[in-house]
């Protein structure tokens, strides 16, 4: 067993080792600066106006930058022949720019403005829903402009946070805020999400199930499930991972198993996060688990963060307390026990449509508890659409300790699942 963690875990440092050369200046350019929560403070709107004020505020100013087509122009671009020159005509259009009117804007390096609604932006990522190309997400540094109709929070880092309408332009960012407008380095940007009017707003997911049902010879069906949510801030990620599985075969159960995580992140720098909650309910009958509950606190930091990797590390003191179906004489059925959590996460893009997600997380506690268990998850996302995507995941459970059924039976250390199915985005 100790092997296949083995293999796992070089194989993920061989596509860090890949990663990190290529992206070691870029790193070095987003050296950390720790700050305490009680320096990041909020900038609050004190002008007492409405939002539909502050739009027409922030229109009044695009308006005064806004270049304008005039008939002269197409004179200026036509022969003498009567044949217009469309070189010198576009370099006029392309000086125009949409009006945020019921929707954000965002424009590419490639010229193209998208409407629809801005999401989020976290980890240079930044998150967009369109009608057209539906839930979208864009490196930040492939976005030269942007034009938000909705209230927008933003996280400056080192600073404090801006509530107001957004303008980027190449690598300056204005928030308008009543009468006030300040302006920031693109660079400073930690993050940043619409403010909460519509709470739905702020939360973003994606749910993947498999179905295996089979008759003749063998009756037998399998069900697994996998849904992950996050409730994003401009500073803050509230994340919840639900993973089941339920078999049966020849009208008999052979498998029920349950787990559901809870983290909440917030964020004090570009690379540094603090959790005051992370908990995790877990049941299995077929490991003798009735249902095991573990909460804690930690601290985390991103070690790597750039457009195609992202590598962070988390962890701190927690508690689990277990309550097993049956155990042997002798021993207890709800133990309590201190834990140490330790997690790490790292994402790669290995293509345009591919991604690689390696996540790890180790418990470690006292005898009754099991001494030391981890949960590990390798995943290969392949989009088909943009809500779409095709998914592979293999998935290992080890506990060292395993408690002993009252008839003796010790269930086994490891368990191993193949997931394979599709998952929609929403």
């Amino acid at each position: 067993m100790i092997k296949y963690f083995v293999v796992l875990n070089l194989f993920v440092l061989f596509l860090f080792a890949q990663s990190v050369d290529i992206n070691a200046t870029e790193d070095e350019e987003r050296a950390p600066i720790a700050v305490s929560s009680d320096e990041l403070i909020k900038v609050e709107d004190k002008s007492g106006l409405s939002d539909d004020e502050l739009r027409a505020l922030a229109k009044e100013s695009d308006t005064k930058k806004k270049k304008k087509l005039h008939i002269k122009d197409v004179f200026e671009a036509t022969d003498v022949n009567g044949t217009v020159d469309m070189t010198k005509l576009l370099s006029k259009w392309e000086d125009l720019s949409p009006t945020p009117l019921k929707y954000d804007w965002v424009k590419t390096k490639s010229g193209e403005w998208f409407k629809g609604e801005i999401k989020a932006l976290y980890d240079d990522k930044l998150e967009f829903d369109s009608d057209e190309v539906g839930l979208y997400t864009f490196n930040f540094d492939k976005i030269i402009e942007i034009k938000s109709y909705n209230i927008i929070s933003v996280n400056i880092e080192n600073l404090a946070s801006f509530a107001g309408v957004l303008r980027l332009k190449d690598d300056k960012l204005t928030v308008i805020q009543g009468d006030n407008k300040y302006e920031f380095a693109k660079k400073d940007i930690v993050s940043f999400a619409p403010v909460g009017e519509l709470e739905r707003n702020l939360w973003s997911g994606k749910a993947s199930i498999t179905l295996d049902i089979r008759s003749g010879n063998t009756n037998q069906q399998d069900y697994s499930a996998t849904i992950n949510l996050k409730r994003r801030t401009s500073t803050s990620r509230l994340t919840f991972d639900y993973l089941g599985r339920v078999s049966s075969k020849d009208g008999e159960e052979i498998s029920n198993d349950h787990r559901l995580n809870e983290k909440y992140d917030i964020y004090l720098s570009r690379q540094f996060f603090w959790t005051p909650i992370f908990s995790e309910f877990y049941t299995d009958r077929y490991k003798n688990i009735d249902r095991q509950f573990t909460a804690g606190i930690g601290a985390g930091y991103t070690i790597i963060n750039t457009k195609k990797t992202e590598w962070s590390i988390s962890g701190g003191p927690a508690f689990v307390n277990t309550k097993y179906l049956t155990v042997s004489s002798g021993h207890e059925q709800n133990v309590f026990s201190p834990a140490l959590e330790l997690s790490t996460k790292y994402e790669f893009e290995i293509n345009k449509i591919t991604d690689l997600t390696y996540d790890y997380k180790l418990t470690i506690t006292d005898n009754k508890s099991g001494l030391y268990k981890h949960h590990m998850l390798l995943k290969l996302e392949n989009e088909l659409l943009d809500w779409l995507d095709f998914d592979v995941t293999g998935i290992w459970d080890y506990l060292q300790k395993p408690a002993q059924t009252d008839t003796g039976k010790i269930p086994l250390q490891s368990d191993f699942q193949i997931l394979i199915g599709f998952g929609v985005e929403f």
